[in-house]
């Protein structure tokens, strides 16, 4: 679990490097970051499984915001017909950008879940 930890700190700072010419950084820097902090702490073997929830919530509704949005998700699935979305960096349509955003909040909310249900287990030994 360490070297996952690990992994997703180097992940989520890159993440959040690569979001500063991003539209707005001061949304995603934050999200990616706050990934990276708790899984440094995990790597150290500091589980605050309220703060992997409280993330998770908050990503969950921004996600479904992403996923209902008028030019998000849905509207990419059923009238893009799924566009590639990593064709090319810049994303050229506003479907593209929220797409790619809700995964990146999918990746962030999967790695705290996988957190807090270790901890869970980690707390009972």
């Amino acid at each position: 679990m360490k070297i996952f930890n690990i992994f997703f700190v180097v992940v989520f700072i890159i993440f959040a490097g690569l979001q500063y010419n991003d539209p707005d950084p001061y949304v995603w820097m934050p999200i990616y970051l706050y990934g990276a902090l708790f899984c440094f702490l995990a790597a150290r073997k500091r589980f605050y499984r309220k703060a992997y929830l409280l993330g998770v919530f908050i990503y969950l509704i921004y996600a479904a915001y992403l996923f209902f949005d008028k030019t998000g998700v849905l509207d990419w699935a059923i009238e893009h017909h799924g566009e590639n979305i990593a064709g090319t960096m810049k994303a050229s349509t506003p479907w593209i950008e929220e797409t790619r955003e809700f995964f990146g909040l999918f990746i962030v909310i999967a790695v705290l879940m996988t957190n807090y249900f270790y901890a869970g287990r980690f707390a009972k030994k």
